[in-house]
């Protein structure tokens, strides 16, 4: 086990890739407390099958872009699971919508939710990490997004941009409490934020089409590089970047 009795943390936990990689982190021997904005009787399932691995799981309420929400977090980790050792800013949105008649409100509630969010998590999980003297792993999921453009993505793409730069800063500033910070830049994945977008066939198939590996991607396929930079088989990795796209980013063919 890759995690074994090690405290897995994870905003945005409740579906899609947060959820598969808290269910894949407890497979692994991990404890896991999740953050999402939904009720917890909808995150129940989630909770129940993180118990079934025979490992603790905590569940807590709120909205990440509101700094309070990561101090309750951290406070409801130690007191129920004794500690911290990996920690996972996973929570975004991506309302789509064309540049130029942008709502200012859209904006300022995906910012506020992808990137302070991150940053308030991250900060408040690093701070609990140099508190317990023992080092820990922090990765965060930005995006192929943080990389290349999108007409109808003009305010997500900075965010991601931003939470790919958040953590290089970090692995610079907490490599010497021996704290690793790493992202994970997705490429395609099928989840609910991208639903409705994919239910348009055609360009469902242009988008397979570019990906080398011939098929868009599944929430699961980030849980095993999430763990794998968690886990010490990733102790001298910091301040890296890992795309997982299914080899899209690297077709300019």
């Amino acid at each position: 086990m890759l995690l074994k009795d090690k405290v897995f943390a994870i905003t945005g936990g409740a579906a899609g890739i947060g959820r598969a990689a808290a269910l894949e982190a407890a497979r692994q021997g991990a404890d896991v407390a999740i953050t999402d904005i939904v009720p917890e009787e909808s995150v129940q399932p989630i909770l129940d099958a993180i118990r079934a691995e025979g490992r603790r799981a905590l569940y807590l309420q709120g909205d990440v872009s509101a700094h309070e929400t990561a101090t309750r977090f951290i406070t409801a980790i130690i007191e129920e699971l004794g500690g911290l050792d990996i920690f996972v800013s996973n929570a975004g949105i991506c309302p789509f919508h064309a540049f130029l008649d942008l709502p200012p409100e859209t904006l300022i509630k995906t910012v506020g939710v992808n990137l302070l969010g991150a940053y308030f998590m991250v900060q408040a999980a690093a701070n609990q990490m140099v508190s317990q003297g023992r080092g820990g792993a922090i990765i965060a999921v930005s995006s192929i997004s943080a990389l290349v453009g999108g007409a109808y993505q003009t305010h997500y793409t900075p965010t991601k941009a931003g939470i790919h730069s958040l953590m290089q800063s970090s692995a610079v500033a907490l490599g010497k409490f021996g704290i690793r910070c790493n992202s994970v830049l997705p490429g395609t994945i099928r989840t609910a934020i991208n639903k409705e977008d994919l239910s348009d066939k055609t360009k469902e198939e242009a988008m397979i089409g570019r990906i080398p590996l011939g098929r868009l991607g599944a929430p699961e396929d980030l849980a095993g590089p999430i763990v794998f930079l968690g886990s010490s088989m990733a102790s001298y990795v910091t301040g890296a970047s890992l795309l997982v796209d299914g080899g899209c980013f690297v077709n300019l063919q």
